[in-house]
């Protein structure tokens, strides 16, 4: 016959846990620590247009793309980052149609709408009019991609990775900081295989794990406005939004909705 010591096993373990030799208690709860916080160095300010009320932003072939939106006025642009001068611009916006989030990926430009849940797709080298357009049944907020799937955010706390050929999911995932859900999350780029999130209506970004969707590192800009343009600053100057990754020279754009500034930076 089998004998079971597992309740003795386990006083004796509880025991071993709920004090030490001097009959003291012992914290055996689990510890969290605080996102570890991305240094970053601004190296360069650039002039950016205050019309655009930026949703999305692409350094691509050494310009820069831009989505915009607010309806009627909703964009795609390619702009010299260095002057700020727009050098080309598709007017898409309708009363009904808003502007969001762009990737490049195989040539192509996608760009998400808001509530409409159109998707427009252009030629990389030709933004007059889209080759074609998908449906998307959620809103759009964000958009990057992986090399193969383009990566989508809506406001929540998820992240949909999406077939571009065809616009089927693959696969969802939950954004998490310290095991609470993440919302709000906005603007997305892929950077050295993370992906770094703007949170609306804050000056922070986050870099998530794209398997885990855990949020491994934070970049906080706080008072930026102030300390940059403050003078500049009107009741049209709206949220901190817009993330491109030039990867020839491993630094980062970053902007705002209407902001009169764009700013080059590195991560230190």
């Amino acid at each position: 016959m089998k004998r079971y010591f597992l309740p003795a096993v386990l006083i004796i373990f509880a025991a071993c846990t709920n004090g030490d030799e001097n009959g003291n208690d012992i914290d055996n709860s689990i510890k969290t620590f605080p996102t570890p916080v991305i240094g970053y160095t601004i190296i360069a300010e650039y002039p950016h247009d205050t019309s655009a009320y930026t949703q999305g932003l692409e350094f691509h072939n050494g310009k820069l793309i831009e989505g915009t939106g607010d309806f009627e006025t909703s964009s795609l642009r390619i702009t010299d980052h260095k002057t700020g001068k727009v050098e080309k611009k598709h007017m898409m916006g309708t009363d009904s149609v808003f502007g969001e989030g762009i990737t490049v990926l195989n040539n192509k430009i996608y760009q998400l709408t808001w509530e409409s849940n159109i998707v427009y797709v252009y030629e990389a080298n030709n933004i007059d009019k889209p080759i074609k357009t998908f449906k998307w049944p959620y809103d759009g907020w964000g958009l990057t991609n992986n090399g193969a799937d383009l990566i989508i955010s809506d406001g929540s706390a998820n992240l949909y990775f999406v077939d571009p050929e065809n616009f089927r999911l693959k696969k969802t995932i939950s954004v998490t900081e310290k095991g609470s859900p993440v919302f709000y999350l906005n603007e997305l780029e892929m950077i050295d295989g993370f992906i770094f999130a703007n949170i609306y209506q804050t000056e922070q970004i986050i870099k998530i794990d794209p398997e885990s969707g855990h949020v491994i590192g934070k970049m906080d800009f706080k008072g930026i406005q102030q300390k940059y343009f403050a003078d500049k600053i009107t009741s049209r100057t709206d949220y901190f939004n817009g993330i491109a990754y030039d990867s020839s020279k491993k630094t980062l754009f970053v902007t705002g909705k209407r902001w009169p500034k764009m700013f080059e930076l590195r991560l230190n």
